[in-house]
């Protein structure tokens, strides 16, 4: 790691951590395009193969601007190690299938992103992985649920779309008693705003395409934990399955961390705002968001999160139809079912990230008609509101 990774404060890290300057002295990150390395001898070429040597070997799974950022985010992270991957999906297989056998068992939250449910479901369950879902927030579903084949508990929290939290001390403790692994995907929160692995986790997982990024540029995703268990385990799968993150990509974001701890702020103080006004609209049946009094888990996001986040739902009492007409009602805020960006989006849950779910399952997530998510981004909440106020008219 360079220079800049020890003893210094968020904000520093998220500017100046994992930068190594090449001889030419550039200020700014460079990108490395090259799908390969010359080496000076086939000795050389033979030890860095071995790993005898240190250094790039073949981009799949050693490149100078993707190692710049697994060092950053790393640093930001609090972990020893972190792996890059070529999507947020991709960080969550590259985990499971590097990490599990047949045979094997995982808990995990009702309450995760639908297709995360579908990979466990249809994927891993042919790998004769089994998954056992349970409430986020009731610990003692999840220590009910655990077996002795069970190796993973994964959450989400907050949850998407519905921004319910679990106490990660807690389930860290439960997951230690039974020799599992704690598995938390932090995409919504960003270490800017909250940092499982001090309080207990084992890995992190991010959705990098999301806050991190921060603009709706690339696609990518990111494992953080320990050099055994993520350097050596998780890197392992990377360097043979080769679901990698590219050059380009680590680069832009690389940009988006030097911003993250200044826009989290901004999007957590615009989403409350939000949330705080939409909680008065009469035809709104229910506003879901941490940092509303009104929020279940509100005094637990005081204790573990240092902000609320910039992800709201709400539900309105008119079904689907109603859920419909407001978003397309909607001139300003762009349809569609990213988040993390600038600019705030809007989506209709059922119907989109989690309309491959049978109408059970989300009944049990609690995923209703009428419910809409809001991704806030950073215009003015006056302008927010009058986009909204034309569907709720």
């Amino acid at each position: 790691m360079s220079e800049f990774d020890d003893d210094y404060s968020f904000d520093t890290l998220a500017v100046r951590a994992g930068q190594v300057r090449s001889a030419e002295g550039e200020h700014g990150e460079p990108i490395f395009l090259t799908s390969s390395y010359v080496f000076s001898s086939a000795a050389e070429a033979a030890k860095r193969f071995s790993g005898e040597q240190p250094g790039n070997i073949y981009s799949r799974f050693t490149n100078p601007t993707v190692r710049t950022f697994t060092q950053r985010l790393a640093a930001l992270e609090g972990a020893e190690s972190c792996v890059a991957t070529a999507s947020g999906m991709s960080a969550i297989l590259s985990t499971c299938l590097a990490l599990l056998k047949t045979g094997d068992h995982i808990v995990s939250s009702r309450s995760i992103f639908g297709t995360t449910t579908m990979l466990f479901s249809n994927y891993l369950a042919k790998l004769g992985i089994e998954t056992s879902f349970v409430d986020l927030p009731d610990l003692s579903a999840w220590a009910a649920a655990i077996r002795p084949q069970t190796r993973l508990l994964f959450l989400e929290t907050p949850s998407n779309p519905l921004t319910e939290l679990a106490d990660i001390k807690q389930l860290a403790e439960l997951a230690q008693q039974h020799d599992c692994l704690l598995v938390v995907d932090n995409c919504f929160c960003t270490p800017a705003l909250q940092q499982p692995i001090k309080l207990g986790a084992d890995i992190v997982i991010h959705s990098a395409t999301k806050f991190l990024d921060g603009q709706g540029r690339c696609v990518g995703g990111a494992v953080l934990g320990s050099k055994d268990v993520v350097g050596t385990d998780v890197y392992g799968f990377l360097r043979t399955a080769g679901p990698t993150m590219s050059a380009f990509n680590a680069w832009v974001f690389l940009k988006g961390l030097e911003t993250l701890n200044i826009r989290m702020q901004a999007h957590s103080a615009k989403a409350l705002a939000l949330a705080q006004w939409l909680e008065q609209e009469p035809k709104i049946a229910r506003v879901y968001y941490p940092g509303l009094a009104s929020h279940p888990q509100h005094q637990l996001a005081k204790i573990q999160q240092t902000g609320f986040g910039g992800l709201l739902s709400f539900e309105l009492k008119g079904g689907q139809d109603a859920a419909w007409k407001l978003i397309d009602a909607t001139r300003m805020i762009s349809i569609t079912a990213n988040l993390g960006d600038t600019r705030s989006t809007i989506t209709h849950p059922a119907t989109t990230t989690h309309g491959r779910l049978t109408a059970e399952q989300r009944h049990q997530t609690g995923i209703a008609d009428g419910l809409i998510r809001v991704a806030v981004g950073l215009e003015d909440i006056a302008d927010m509101q009058k986009d909204l106020a034309r569907g709720l008219a």
